[in-house]
């Protein structure tokens, strides 16, 4: 690379970082602020009764350790959001590189491994929990490689896979608008396809949305990546 290339390449990563050229950072700020205030209060008092996820009979460690992922993902979500911010990330690196690490072991790696337990245990049928319980392993799996990408400075290696983590992360987000989608289209056929039956629609619900809420953004993701990755291979 010559001399006169470098500057070039510098006021173009500039222009490229530029706020407004990231009309997703805002918009992503609020929705988790609104999601989160929506979500915790009941878990705050740390009173089961006020729980919006029962717990399943007989199970006494479920409420603790679902509080746990709870509290964790929050962390998750906060952090996240801020290391996929272009202007910290290119402003204050150091910055950057700490949120990432409180992002991976104060929130994605202990949050997955609450969600995996809870996920075995929840009251949502077998289908749900298989699904909750890929999701975490997966979630755990892309966070770990992202962050061994890091320290092994493969950093486009280390985007990629904190994509795939970030994606994971946020599909509680968006499980919820699936939810009501699919309570949209089941209620309908609560008297034909359910028997009447209140339990098998909600389970059939919680079972379809927790499919899509990851799997559906997760797969959207894997896409841009490889098509980002076909049009410029020199970026890895």
């Amino acid at each position: 690379m010559t001399t006169t290339e470098k500057p070039a390449s510098t006021g173009e990563a500039r222009r490229s970082t530029a706020w407004w050229r990231r009309p997703w950072v805002f918009p992503l700020g609020l929705l988790v602020t609104v999601f989160l205030v929506y979500s915790l209060p009941p878990y705050l008092g740390l009173d089961p009764a006020e729980s919006r996820i029962p717990a399943p009979a007989g199970v006494g460690w479920y409420y603790p350790v679902l509080v746990t992922h709870i509290g964790f993902a929050t962390i998750a979500m906060v952090t996240c959001s801020l290391q996929i911010w272009p202007w910290l990330r290119r402003k204050h690196p150091v910055v950057h590189r700490r949120t990432g690490r409180v992002y991976v072991f104060a929130g994605a790696i202990p949050a997955s491994i609450a969600g995996f337990a809870i996920a075995v245990a929840a009251p949502f049928g077998p289908v749900g929990a298989v699904s909750n319980v890929l999701l975490a392993t997966l979630w755990f799996g892309c966070t770990v490689q992202g962050y061994r990408m890091a320290r092994a400075r493969r950093f486009g290696d280390h985007r990629r896979w904190m994509i795939r983590s970030f994606v994971l992360c946020m599909s509680i987000i968006s499980n919820r608008i699936w939810g009501v989608l699919w309570a949209i289209v089941f209620a309908p056929q609560l008297d034909t396809t359910f028997g009447g039956s209140e339990l098998a629609m909600g389970q059939a619900i919680a079972g379809v949305t927790t499919w899509t809420g990851w799997v559906i953004p997760f797969l959207i993701a894997q896409w841009w990546l490889e098509r980002g990755r076909r049009r410029t291979p020199a970026a890895a």
